[in-house]
């Protein structure tokens, strides 16, 4: 069965030739036309929400920040008329993904989907060797943060983080070179790749979630911000 996406789009005009595009490329897809339908909706087997901001019931941020409140982890792109760089990085802060402005080419949409649910299911599709996948995975015993790059799960204290895509993306690339700097631009090619025509400042906004989201979970790490190079996953909690 193919990946499931979760439209959230009340004009027709958009949502018709959308709907009918990404039936063609494959997906097995759904509309809504609210937020409290897509609050509704929006469970484990959807992979990923495309998410107008201008619905008729309620902000659709407001749609973005509920869905992560409910341990949504599944992509969240944003589909959006409002200009401005601020409430782009508003979208980013409360949980989504990746945007996009109208009018927009559907081709452009379709590639950063692609890349998107390309990352979601990359990890979750391979298949280590025994020997190998006993080697690479931390141990709680090592740390109380383990992050299964096959499972794409990240537990600390034997409970699991609920993630973002983008999120885990960035966990898992961190904790991959534990101690050591992974530069910005590193991130950004690995994370967002070649699709990605924003503001960098998504990174930050990414960033400032999962380091979060590890103090409220108790892990014993820390990231750790290189102002101007990168970022370092560290041993050892936060300082209060």
């Amino acid at each position: 069965m193919g990946r499931r996406i979760l439209v959230v789009e009340d004009d027709d005009g958009i949502a018709v030739p959308l709907l009918r595009t990404l039936d063609r490329e494959g997906y097995v897809v759904e509309r809504v036309a609210e937020g409290a339908a897509a609050l509704e909706r929006a469970d484990a087997d959807v992979d990923l929400v495309v998410l107008d901001l201008g619905l008729p019931d309620m902000d659709g941020l407001d749609v973005c920040r509920r869905l992560r409140e409910q341990d949504f982890t599944g992509g969240i792109v944003i589909l959006t008329a409002r200009d401005g760089e601020l409430d782009r990085v508003v979208g980013l802060d409360v949980g989504a993904d990746d945007y996009i402005a109208k009018p927009f080419a559907l081709a452009e949409l379709l590639a950063r989907l692609r890349a998107l649910l390309r990352r979601a299911g990359a990890a979750s599709t391979a298949s280590a060797p025994a020997g190998e996948a006993d080697a690479e995975p931390a141990t709680p015993e090592m740390t109380a943060l383990v992050v299964d790059v096959d499972a794409r799960r990240a537990l600390a204290g034997g409970h699991e983080l609920p993630l973002s895509t983008k999120e885990f993306d960035l966990l898992s690339r961190l904790d991959a070179r534990r101690g050591a700097v992974v530069t910005r631009e590193r991130l950004m090619d690995e994370v967002w790749d070649e699709n990605w025509f924003g503001s960098t400042k998504t990174l930050d906004v990414t960033i400032a979630r999962l380091r979060q989201k590890l103090e409220e979970s108790g892990a014993a790490v820390r990231i750790t911000t290189l102002r101007g190079v990168g970022f370092r996953l560290d041993e050892g909690a936060r300082d209060a």
